[in-house]
């Protein structure tokens, strides 16, 4: 069948994606930008990518034979005020461009919207399912609550509460109830439900078998990975502070953080099994979800994270590709170059660059800087990187974003994230006759800018100083 997949590079969709060619499917892939679809030239070469942006109204061809389309769009990390709007603008302009095809069922990815009182999150997956209910084809709606799997939002920040936090004083929502889910589950129930004339025009809720409190998923958490983890419950912590807590602990960005606290207080649980009997399909159990996610992380088999999504930094609605050309016209550049003892290992530590690995020196003064990042409000260090040793334009890299990454071309650019007076790009790149380029460009907003690129130059000295060398050595 030939499939359009929406959110292709968004955390479900990449892996969505290489499960649908394995079951022989013409594949169109659907992006804001090609040259963000982090998938190797193989997958690449096996589909068609049209570049979408639902929130635009300019002309796209899609092709008018499809059959299945998936809907895995979402804005809820990208504002916390009108995302509600944007997302019924973005199911609206979705309608609109498959009117003319010949699509004979939509997969919508929803959330479960069981309570009477629901969350402005889960109102709005709600007004975009009644949308597609309404639009002329067969809809299928699967309603999911916490997805648990390495790099889900959720599960990265149950992770960095529970490994950083031996002792929690915890906001009553921890009490909320759920049923979380395995990745693997939610792939399942989403690629066996194609082309399937019960499913039709139905919604159906999927969850695991467990049922328990965010409290008790932590406890859990930390009985798997054996960790200490005490849990003291407090009335009085509000919902800002409750977000600032999320913000500063862990790695999600602070409107992220704002939209969970909110769908925290909403019990998300089901007795909804009639997709789960219809498949016959026994879903993961908590622990075993958590197991099955480290293996994945501890064998550097992370597919996608919602760390590499836009929305985890600054420039949520920006496009990247006006970053790529650096400027060099009221700019301020520390320059510095170095012939490399082999340049393939050179390229190699490049690309591992960051994350885990550092930067290879005066790592606790990156620390530093990322903690000071955190403190203004910025994204700091601690989304690392999803893959140890491959970088794709798009990527989160720490405090930067990966804008460029050719290895053939031996060049590595990053724009920074962290909160600056003006633009900041790290390059690297090695010439012909074996130099190691380093770059470090600042485009500075007034006085403020300048002042800032001025009080850093005596450490920017130092730190890329050093760190040319290390990359520069064998």
């Amino acid at each position: 069948m030939k499939i359009l997949l929406t959110g292709a590079n968004g955390y479900i969709g990449m892996r969505l994606l290489p499960l649908l060619l394995k079951q022989n499917h013409e594949i169109v892939c659907a992006v804001r930008d090609e040259k963000r679809l982090s998938v190797d030239d193989k997958i690449k070469s096996q589909i068609d990518i049209v570049e979408i942006d639902f929130l635009e109204d300019k002309p796209v061809d899609i092709p008018q034979d499809i059959d299945v389309a998936y809907y895995l769009i979402h804005s809820m990390s990208s504002s916390t005020t009108d995302f509600d709007d944007l997302e019924a603008k973005a199911a609206k302009r979705f309608v609109e461009l498959l009117r003319p095809t010949q699509v004979k069922q939509v997969i919508y990815l929803s959330g479960i919207v069981n309570q009477e009182e629901l969350s402005k999150h889960l109102k709005s997956r709600k007004q975009v399912e009644q949308i597609l209910t309404d639009a002329p084809f067969s809809l299928t709606v699967i309603r999911a609550g916490i997805i648990v799997g390495s790099g889900s939002a959720s599960f990265e920040i149950l992770r960095d509460l529970c490994e950083k936090l031996p002792v929690m004083i915890t906001p009553k929502w921890v009490n909320t109830k759920s049923q979380p889910i395995a990745i693997r589950d939610v792939l399942f129930y989403l690629t066996n439900v194609i082309d399937r004339k019960d499913c039709f025009n139905k919604a159906f809720d999927i969850a695991g078998p467990d049922m328990m409190t965010y409290r008790d998923m932590m406890k859990a958490y930390a009985e798997v990975r054996d960790l200490p983890l005490s849990i003291i419950n407090v009335p009085v912590m509000t919902p800002k502070l409750s977000s600032y807590w999320l913000y500063f602990v862990t790695a999600t960005s602070y409107k992220l953080a704002q939209n969970l606290v909110d769908s925290m207080k909403v019990d998300v649980t089901t007795t909804d099994f009639r997709l789960q009997n219809k498949l016959n399909h026994q879903p993961i159990k908590y622990k075993d979800a958590i197991r099955l996610a480290f293996d994945k992380i501890e064998q550097n088999q992370v597919i996608s994270s919602w760390k590499d999504s836009k929305v985890s930094g600054r420039f949520s609605k920006e496009d990247l590709n006006r970053f790529v050309k650096v400027p060099k016209y009221g700019c301020l550049i520390d320059h510095q170059s170095k012939t490399v003892d082999d340049p393939q290992k050179t390229m190699d530590k490049i690309w591992e660059i960051g994350g885990k690995r550092g930067w290879y020196y005066a790592d606790a003064l990156w620390k530093i800087r990322g903690f000071i990042d955190k403190i203004l409000g910025g994204v700091g260090l601690r989304r690392g990187r999803t893959n140890i040793s491959s970088i794709n334009p798009g990527d989160a890299l720490d405090f930067w974003r990966v804008i460029l990454a050719d290895k053939q071309e031996k060049r590595l650019l990053l724009y920074a994230e962290m909160k600056v007076p003006g633009e900041a790009w790290l390059e690297f790149y090695i010439d012909d006759n074996d130099i190691l380029h380093q770059n470090a460009t600042f485009r500075p907003k007034g006085l403020k800018g300048r002042l800032y690129w001025y009080t850093m130059l005596p450490f920017h000295y130092f730190i890329f100083a050093g760190m040319l060398n290390r990359l520069a050595k064998s």
